[in-house]
Parts: C-alpha cells; structure tokens; sequence
C-alpha cells in the first residue's frame, strides 16, 4: 500500500508538472522576523531540521590529502562559523561542535585548525554520477534606489508574500518526499499554479496593497530577485535592507542562456554586466526576455542592525565565506573546503567557506554560489563568476557516524 501511496503521489506530481511547469524542489520559506530587535546571534527564522543528503555521495578522506588549505588561513571563516552554531546549537548532531566552538574564548589560526581537526571529519562531495567537479558562481547584495511611495520615476514594486499563496508540503503526509514542496493558490475548490512573473507584473490585482517599496530600474529589480536579497536607499538618505520572503513556485530560467541561444549575445559575455548592458542597448525586448524567467521572489524587511543579508540558514551571511548549497546535498551550517578559481582566471581560490544560503539555481551536489558581499567590487566578482570547483564538507564525528548509520 505504500509504495501505491507513493505512485499516486508521484503521478499526481508529473501531471502537476506537465499543467504547470512548475519547480517543486524549494528552499524553507523564510517567516517575518518575530521582533524588529533581532541581533546578529538570533537567528531570523527557525533553525532548519537536519538533512541528510540524498543527491550527492560523501566520501571521508583524510585530513592529510587536503595539502592545498595550508595557505589558506581559517580565522575568517571562524565567525561565521559561530554564526551557524547560532541557528544550529540545539539540534543533536551538532550541539556539541558547537558548544565547544562557542567554548573557545581567544581563538586563533592555530586553536581554529586543531579545533576543526580534532571535532570534524572532511568529507569530499561527489555528484551523483561520480564526478567531483561542478559549477560555483557568485552573488552579492546589490543597492536600489527606492521610495516608499509610488511616482513616475519609482515604479517597479517589491511585493512581500500573498496571503494566497499556498505551500504544501509533502513531506508531512509522505516522508519519502521529505523537503519536496508545492506551490500554488486556490481557484474554487481546486489548486492550481500560482502565478507567473509575466502575470504578477501585469498589475495582478491579487497583490493590490503588498507592495512593501517602488524601485526606479525594471533590470535592477530583476537582479536583486536573482541575489535574494539586498539593499535600497530612499530618496531621504535612509537605507533599507530586504530580503527573500517566499517564491511563487516557478522554475529558474537563466536569461542569459537564453540570450546566448538566441545569438544576442556570445557565451563569454553572457554575465549579469553584459546582461544589463544587452537591456541598455534593447530597452524594447527586455520586458519579455525577463518575463522568461516565471520565479518570481517575495521580499520582507530585515532589522537594520543585521551586519549582513540574512540566508536561508537564518542567520546573516559573512562575505567571502557563506555558500550558498543544495540542502539536499550537503547539510546547511556545515563548513566548506572549496577548491576554485577567481572568476576569469586560472588562480587558485582555496578556502575555508560555510553553507548558510540556498538558491533556485543551485541544484546538485558540487554546485554552490559564493557570496561576495556588498558593494561595486562583490557585484563585478560575483557577475563574472562561473568557475569550476570541487567541495569537502567537514562535517562533526558524530553527524558523520549518523550518516553512516543511516546506509
């Protein structure tokens, strides 16, 4: 009778596919902060529940084949670090990492390195197929100009969450499909896709009243969808941070594939500069080359005292050290060895990360987004970052132990 159970599912599944197009893989919705207060150690959202990979393979090697971190150094990746332990100290598999993290009073190079491998055991991150390599980019936390109000120069609305908006979550009645969500809305008695970018930048009436701000640039406000979160400055002077609330439940689609398989543009300038450069120059293609793209991201405002965008672990991220992950491949809070290059070169970039964000697009085992920071210096590296990369998540003896329990 389960499995039964469980083809039913799956079928209803590939027909709501096949009506809608939809992508049903999701991140955990991100709540409204319960207090405007929040501090840098509360996290914003609830700590999420352990995942245990089920699109990778994770390989334990030892500490000795990992010879090019020797250079790197692990202090800055330390806060961060803590920063998980924030939203992931009360949950078994990590509670006593982190309280011994949280023990260490003056930590240096040296105490964080016997710490890391003394508690950790590094695993090497596999796609399914085998293969070791993926595709790491960048993202960063651009800057609008925006009002609170309406005019003819602000005019491109940031919604916060439909109260329409339906998630179902499937792994409650079926645990085989554990973190596999939909969403959608309800017409009648039924439920349906909910709607599109296409239909939602069309005045749709259903989010008359959730603007939460007006932004002047169409292409601008795009991108700040893409990074998840970011910042606007009024026309006051006061600056305002947002950040991903929810989604419609749309797939990703890449625009700038698109313009290359269109012939607009060649690969090698297929990166969010030429992409605005391309809308610049197109300005009469741009709404409906954007509107190929149906996700559609809901924002919510954070406290402005975080020192950081907040990232789907809850907590703010660290520029240069949060990843962004696949949570089905790799278990958020973890730290990262990542093995890259700078974008568009050749140089190593070796370095001690921390999986605190998710993302639409990053989908897989070796697949992660870096998180460059803020500022024009973090929008042009994470622009013209598409580099390959390999991963070694370290994670706690214990959790380690489970996984292999869980064989």
């Amino acid at each position: 009778m389960k499995n039964q159970s469980t083809l039913a599912v799956l079928a209803f599944l590939l027909g709501w596919l096949a009506a809608c197009k939809t992508d049903t893989i999701s991140p955990a919705p991100v709540p409204t902060p319960s207090s405007p207060t929040a501090s840098a150690k509360t996290p914003v959202n609830p700590s999420p529940s352990p995942i245990t990979p089920s699109i990778s393979k994770l390989k334990a090697v030892d500490w000795s084949q990992l010879k090019q971190w020797e250079q790197d150094t692990f202090l800055p990746a330390w806060s961060a670090f803590l920063q998980s332990c924030n939203a992931l100290r009360n949950q078994p598999l990590w509670r006593e990492s982190c309280n011994q993290a949280n023990a260490i009073k003056q930590p240096n190079e040296n105490t964080i390195r016997h710490f890391f491998k003394h508690h950790f055991i590094p695993h090497q991150v596999f796609n399914l197929d085998g293969s070791d390599e993926g595709l790491i980019t960048g993202y960063y936390e651009p800057l609008l100009r925006g009002s609170r109000t309406p005019n003819h120069q602000y005019r491109y609305p940031l919604y916060a969450p439909p109260d329409e908006l339906l998630i179902i979550d499937l792994g409650d009645v079926y645990p085989e499909l554990k973190n596999l969500q939909l969403r959608g809305r309800l017409e009648g008695r039924k439920v349906v896709p909910y709607y599109s970018r296409a239909e939602i930048e069309n005045n749709l009436p259903a989010l008359k009243g959730r603007e939460l701000l007006w932004v002047d640039d169409q292409v601008e406000l795009f991108f700040l969808q893409i990074q998840g979160s970011g910042r606007i400055v009024l026309e006051n002077g006061e600056i305002l941070r947002v950040g991903y609330a929810e989604q419609n439940g749309h797939p990703y689609q890449s625009i700038g594939r698109l313009l290359v398989e269109r012939g607009e543009l060649p690969l090698e300038r297929a990166s969010m500069q030429g992409i605005k450069y391309w809308g610049q120059q197109n300005p009469d293609k741009l709404t409906e080359l954007l509107h190929q793209n149906s996700r559609f991201i809901f924002f919510r405002e954070l406290p402005d005292n975080l020192p950081g965008p907040v990232g789907a672990l809850g907590v703010p991220l660290t520029a240069g050290r949060s990843l962004a992950i696949d949570p089905r491949a790799v278990p958020q809070g973890a730290p990262i060895l990542l093995s890259t290059t700078w974008p568009n070169t050749n140089q190593p970039l070796n370095r001690l990360m921390v999986a605190q964000d998710t993302g639409s697009a990053i989908k897989g085992g070796v697949r992660a987004d870096f998180f460059w920071g803020y500022g024009q210096e973090a929008a042009n590296q994470a622009g013209k970052m598409k580099q390959k990369g390999k991963m070694w998540v370290l994670l706690p003896k214990n959790y380690a132990s489970h996984l292999q329990a869980k064989k």
